[in-house]
């Protein structure tokens, strides 16, 4: 089956996305839960600011699916919980499928489906389980036409700032983003570079699969928007922010914002005035 019809309610006319993840609970960290303790309120939070995706897991996908009526973002259903955020980390790394997710994900009407391609230093049975997981649902995907969109995450050595965090070096960036459209995702869901001017060779690599950028942790609101702008601006499809919309003091205010860039080309400057209230959508 074609995974043409999802995607086209992912993307707009111009081929453009922004997912707000909130998929962050299925990770087991306290921190991540900043925001959303309350999940039926964030998620009719995002609603109303109407995004073209929300991230979901399997067990909060039910608070998209009872909001009323037809105006509603596509669903993004998380596939994997994973234990790799934590400073103090386990001795076993996992990533690991939930049972039967792309029948789940049809059954919840979902858009997409997204699952880790993990690179940790010294990890490598951990990366050959991503990548199978990658293979197992790829196979299913194409059953039901349902895209699959695949998080290629670089991370550095736990040493260097306490627990495996996220690595800029797009040299190592490019090729694992390779390596996921090899194994055929519809959708890559990256991290920025350190040098963001260079994301451009990022872009290239995906060979023509559109490249959504992860937000990462909480940043100020003027880095944000011009990061975003940047991204945009070097051929990014999109970006798929979680924490950086669900831990802002006003998360529909900041949606509106990184919306005006990524459908309507605002400056930063546009985009903090919409964030402040000192400009209209």
């Amino acid at each position: 089956m074609s995974v043409k019809p999802r995607l086209n309610r992912m993307f707009s006319e111009q081929g453009k996305c922004f997912d707000v993840a909130v998929d962050h609970g299925f990770f087991n960290e306290s921190t991540f839960l900043n925001g959303i303790e309350n999940m039926r309120q964030a998620v009719r939070t995002i609603v109303e600011a109407n995004p073209d995706c929300v991230q979901l897991t399997i067990g909060q996908a039910k608070w998209l699916q009872e909001v009323p009526g037809k105006r509603k973002p596509g669903l993004v259903l998380r596939t994997d919980a994973a234990n790799i955020y934590g400073t103090e980390l386990p001795r076993f790394l996992f990533s690991e499928l939930i049972d039967r997710a792309i029948e789940k994900a049809v059954a919840l009407d979902a858009v997409a489906v997204c699952v880790n391609l993990l690179l940790l230093p010294n990890q490598p049975e951990l990366h050959r389980q991503c990548v199978r997981n990658v293979s197992l649902l790829k196979s299913e995907c194409e059953k039901y036409g349902m895209p699959l969109m695949v998080e290629p995450l670089v991370m550095l050595p736990k040493e260097a700032k306490g627990g495996y965090m996220v690595d800029g070096d797009i040299r190592k960036i490019m090729p694992l983003v390779r390596q996921a459209v090899e194994l055929g995702a519809d959708v890559i869901k990256a991290d920025p570079c350190d040098d963001v001017s260079e994301y451009h060779r990022v872009i290239e690599v995906a060979s023509g699969v559109p490249v959504l950028v992860r937000g990462g942790g909480r940043a100020s609101d003027e880095e944000i928007a011009v990061r975003t702008v940047e991204l945009m601006r070097q051929g990014a499809s999109g970006i798929v922010y979680g924490r950086n919309v669900i831990q802002h003091p006003n998360p529909a205010g900041m949606t509106n914002a990184l919306m005006a860039i990524v459908h309507h080309g605002a400056s930063a400057e546009q985009a903090l005035a919409i964030l402040s209230g000192r400009e209209a959508r």
